[in-house]
Parts: structure tokens; C-alpha cells; sequence
């Protein structure tokens, strides 16, 4: 849904996201495991920066992700304070799901897609077991994040929000 609000001082047009009943439980172990991901992905990273781009060109995928997830940061990280209190919050509560609501630029979208494909590509990665400790993603948590980043693209692409239940029945 497009929204008429923008940050002060900027044009930017921000668009409600709704992501409507987000199991918290899932959220917060989906969160786990991207955390054990990155800090791994962080440190291989800085590994092949010492090492100046030595070995294959799947072994860059650490660097780019990383790259990725920063440049992300540095857009969205100041547009998503508030919600990121308010899954700490149901997380505390133990609140079985909780509905957020981002105000986010257009960019999301193109940010959420490409991170989607960018963490699927570090799944296999994962699964080849050459470079990483880390699991690939479990399925129940890769359908969470098929649903969370896709909200961002359909909803801004002008589509109404889809419940968790209603995408996790599908």
C-alpha cells in the first residue's frame, strides 16, 4: 500500500508494508540463524580481504553477501528501529504472533529480492560444506523468509498483505 509519507527533509515516498500475524517463535529463530550466518559470512570475508580474492568465484559469495547486508543496513536499518522494538518486545512477552508495520521506501523491494536470492545462494553454499559450520537454512525457516522478503516486494508492487497462516497454509 503507498503512503503519502516521507522522511523530513527528503522526497523519498515510503509505502506501508503490513506484515500481519509474524509468528514470533519462527521470527526469532529465523533471526538466530541469519545472525550464526552472518558472523560466519563476516569472517570469511575478512579472510578473503587479507587473502586479496585468492581461490574460486563461488568462495566471493561471503564477501558479497556481507557487502549486501551492509549497504541494506545503511539504507533501512533507521526505518526499522520500531519494529525491530517491537519483536524484542513479543519476543519477551512470549506472544505467540504479532502484526508490524513498516514505512519504507520503494528501494526495499529491489533490497528484499535481491537478498532473498543472495541467502538462497548461501544456502547452497551451506550445503556444499567447504567453507562453512553453518546449516543451510531448514525449510521451515527458508518459507518464513520466502514470505517475510516477499511481502516487502509484493506489498510495495502494490499488492494487499498476506497473513503468515495464509502463506504457511499455501
Amino acid at each position: 500500500m503507498s503512503d503519502d509519507r516521507s522522511t523530513p527533509g527528503e522526497d523519498v515516498v515510503l509505502h506501508e508494508v503490513r506484515l500481519l500475524r509474524v509468528p514470533v517463535a519462527l521470527h526469532a529463530r529465523a533471526n538466530e540463524h541469519s545472525a550464526e550466518l552472518m558472523r560466519e559470512m563476516y569472517l570469511i570475508a575478512q579472510q578473503l580481504r587479507a587473502e586479496a580474492g585468492d581461490g574460486a568465484a563461488d568462495v566471493h559469495l561471503p564477501m558479497r553477501l556481507v557487502k549486501l547486508v551492509e549497504v541494506l543496513g545503511e539504507q533501512f536499518n533507521h526505518l526499522t528501529l520500531e519494529q525491530n522494538r517491537q519483536f524484542d518486545e513479543a519476543i519477551d512477552s512470549e506472544a505467540e504472533a504479532v502484526d508490524v508495520v513498516y514505512h519504507i521506501p520503494r528501494a526495499a523491494a529491489d533490497g528484499a529480492a535481491r537478498l532473498g536470492a543472495m541467502l538462497d545462494e548461501a544456502d547452497e553454499f551451506c550445503r556444499q560444506g567447504k567453507h562453512l559450520l553453518t546449516l543451510a537454512t531448514p525449510l521451515d525457516l527458508r518459507r518464513y523468509r520466502q514470505w517475510f522478503l516477499g511481502e516487502f516486494v509484493a506489498q510495495i508492487g502494490g499488492r494487499p498483505p498476506t497473513p503468515w497462516p495464509l502463506f504457511a497454509a499455501s
